[in-house]
């Protein structure tokens, strides 16, 4: 704050052209030369660049990008020109013109307060070690020990712009930490009172749990009441901090940053595919970061994202192990485990054989099982999550056809039967901040939940959804009146018996309200996991809807919430994965699995974005990559699968589904009229939806075996 009052004062003098709305400000010159401080000479003066001005490279990479080429303005930063587009602020003008400007309440994604500076006069200077002074003055100097030490930008900015000198005797003041949970850690005599997290709580958050209390000297960070900060974004205020008064609680005095290794990843808690870094030491997991991606995650993350970490090195499965006689499992070779499957396999039938894919199932993995159970003779393999009958003719009949970043052109929302702040973190928050800037109107269908923002609470069952199939609820005037009205529906719904009957009224909504037309598809479906679109792209259909009640020989890979009720009891059953989770406890023979932060996997996001992990940390004692094991198994049982590299895999998989091959590119769905599915002829349940997700902090095997997600599920969801 004290920045731009005392830069206001020494730049008075200059003359800057100013918009209310500080997005629409148009600068035509930012220069610091002494003689261009006078209007008239400037006029004298032709206008033309400096010769010969060295090449600056953008601050942090940043780039810029012209929608529309006339909306181009150019401007001088200390003389070198650069083209920018209309309503950039000053700041990002500097940052793509290679000036980095100290800054601490300035935020690119929160809201500003314009301002104008020059950036090397002995003025501007000046202030800048004022200010710097005025935020030490009572800053403590603990670096040694604060976390974060290394990489705190106030240490950088206080290296670059500060004094080298204080004059500050006095007493410093001291500020009574506040408890925000077991997430963020809180050491509030290091803030500098910048809003930056009362900002991010307020807007991007949707939570009103952080403010700014008192007056003066006595001003200070905290909750109004004595109260734990519950939103499912909380963890990204200790990315936007500048100074060390809010670091990560799990992570307090365990390494810094100069010890780590960093491996640009993604992560695989839910269908959203958020673009993480994985910061590692030796074998372990340290800590998990946001990565920028603009059309997936901008640079935010979900709680679980960051804090599920130390799961993956809890109740770990080490050795292939096959139960005894006693019951008890007995560690064995892999030559062992693979020869007791692939004798039992040969004396089952092939319309025993039934095989299930998991929630973290990667698409080569899910294509090597596909293969080997098709060289058996079972046509019977499937995704959990999926349901037995899913819609997978047509792409556009499973995915996000709108885009998660095209959400915000959107200025209707009709959610039905999810609920994306605990199913889709990120998802959520594209549509906060749609509601926010554009006031945009949502619809809600299911059980009574917080969505963080305004809403209208239809119903509960599918009823009201033919009541607006039929023209018959008030809601269908604010569909038809929207430009681009966007239809959520949530992957639970896959495992309802109505589900036909349910898409049937959707799919006639979409046409009444022109939802799906030529330059836009707003009728989405919000997956549920991470292997969901791959495994629904690679053809993983059961041939029979009563497969698992007739099996003789049960494959998981991975599948731990898949229900195993109706299996007869003297099914042969293997568990192939990483952790001792629910599947293990029905198991006669165990693979143990690599993690996705020790392999390198192909997933497919909710949008139909294929991405792909990089291992971080070595694999697990004896354990293998899961399409090494089928591959394995493929050869021992007799029905050898044609490849042995995952380059071979991927070669396989560009026959069957070559969008998940290219990386990082979002393959859109087709979709027209003419191949729109019959009208079913299935009636509609009354029965109401259900919650898709019970806990947002354990949804799989690793956030199960999580001790950080048990204590924010202990704290966090108590009522």
């Amino acid at each position: 704050m004290g920045l731009g009052l005392l830069a206001s004062r020494a730049l008075r003098s200059s003359r800057i052209l100013t918009s209310p709305n500080p997005r629409n400000t148009i600068l035509r010159q930012i220069v610091s030369t002494p003689e261009l401080q006078n209007p008239e000479a400037a006029q004298a003066q032709p206008e033309s660049s400096p010769p010969d001005l060295p090449h600056r490279a953008p601050v942090a990479g940043a780039r810029v990008h012209f929608s529309n080429p006339e909306d181009a303005i150019e401007v001088f930063v200390d003389g070198y020109p650069v083209k920018i587009p209309k309503g950039f602020t000053v700041l990002q003008a500097c940052e793509v013109a290679g000036v980095d400007i100290p800054r601490f309440c300035y935020h690119s994604r929160l809201s500003i307060a314009g301002m104008k500076i020059k950036t090397d006069t002995p003025i501007a200077k000046k202030a800048r070690e004022g200010v710097m002074e005025f935020l030490l003055m009572n800053h403590p100097l603990d670096c040694p020990i604060c976390d974060q030490g290394g990489e705190c930008d106030l240490q950088d900015q206080s290296m670059a712009f500060g004094s080298d000198r204080g004059r500050f005797t006095e007493m410093k003041r001291s500020v009574v930490d506040k408890n925000l949970g077991p997430l963020v850690k809180t050491v509030m005599t290091r803030c500098i009172q910048c809003t930056r997290c009362v900002r991010f709580a307020s807007e991007v958050a949707g939570v009103q749990d952080l403010g700014m209390l008192g007056r003066g000297s006595g001003e200070e960070i905290g909750t109004y009441v004595e109260k734990l900060m519950t939103s499912e974004l909380s963890g990204n205020v200790i990315d936007i901090c500048p100074v060390g008064a809010l670091t990560s609680k799990p992570f307090a005095f365990k390494a810094r940053n100069w010890e780590l290794k960093g491996t640009e990843t993604i992560d695989v808690t839910d269908a959203v595919g958020s673009n993480i870094r994985i910061d590692s030491r030796g074998p372990e997991v340290m800590r998990i970061l946001p990565r920028l991606n603009e059309d997936i995650n901008e640079e935010w993350i979900s709680d679980k994202t960051r804090f599920f970490y130390d799961g993956l090195k809890r109740q770990r499965l080490n050795d292939p192990m096959i139960r005894g006689a006693d019951g008890r499992f007995k560690a064995v070779s892999w030559r062992d485990a693979l020869a007791v499957v692939a004798e039992v396999i040969h004396q089952v039938k092939p319309e025993e054989i039934v095989g299930v894919a998991g929630k973290l199932s990667d698409a080569e993995s899910m294509i090597a099982l596909k293969d080997f159970l098709n060289r058996m003779g079972s046509n019977n393999v499937w995704c959990e999550g999926n349901g037995m009958h899913p819609n997978a003719d047509l792409r556009s009949g499973y995915l996000l056809n709108s885009g998660i970043s095209g959400l915000e052109k959107a200025d209707a929302f009709l959610l039905v039967g999810t609920q994306p702040r605990v199913e889709a973190a990120m998802v959520n928050a594209r549509i906060r901040k749609t509601v926010r800037v554009t006031e945009a109107k949502v619809g809600y269908i299911g059980p009574p939940t917080d969505l963080n923002y305004d809403h209208q609470h239809l119903g509960t069952s599918p009823l009201t959804l033919k009541e607006i199939s039929e023209n018959r609820h008030p809601f269908c005037s604010t569909l038809s009146n929207a430009k681009n009205p966007s239809i959520i529906v949530g992957a639970g719904i896959f495992e309802r018996e109505d589900k036909d009957a349910i898409f049937s009224a959707i799919e006639t909504i979409a046409k009444n309200c022109k939802a799906i037309r030529p330059d836009w598809n707003g009728l989405n479906v919000l997956l549920l996991n991470a292997a969901q679109a791959a495994a629904l792209d690679l053809g993983l259909v059961p041939e029979s809807k009563n497969c698992i009640e007739s099996a003789k020989f049960l494959y998981l890979m991975g599948a731990d919430d898949v229900s195993l009720e109706k299996l007869p009891s003297d099914a042969f059953v293997v568990y192939q994965g990483h952790h001792g989770d629910r599947g293990v406890y029905r198991a006669n023979v165990i693979f143990p699995a690599s993690a996705f932060t020790e392999k390198e996997g192909t997933y497919e996001n909710t949008e139909g974005c294929a991405q792909q992990t990089l291992p971080a940390v070595p694999t697990v004692g004896d354990a293998r990559e899961d399409w090494k094991i089928i591959r394995a198994l493929s050869e021992v049982a007799g029905a050898r699968l044609p490849y042995d590299t995952v380059s071979g895999v991927r070669s396989r998989m560009r026959a069957v589904a070559p969008n998940l091959l290219r990386v990082d590119e979002r393959e859109a769905a087709t979709f027209s009229p003419s191949l729109s599915k019959p009208e079913s002829r299935q009636e509609i349940s009354s029965e109401p939806f259900g919650n898709a997700v019970e806990n947002f902090y354990m949804t799989d095997a690793i956030t199960r075996a999580s001790k950080i997600m048990a204590q924010c599920s202990a704290m966090l969801l108590k009522k």
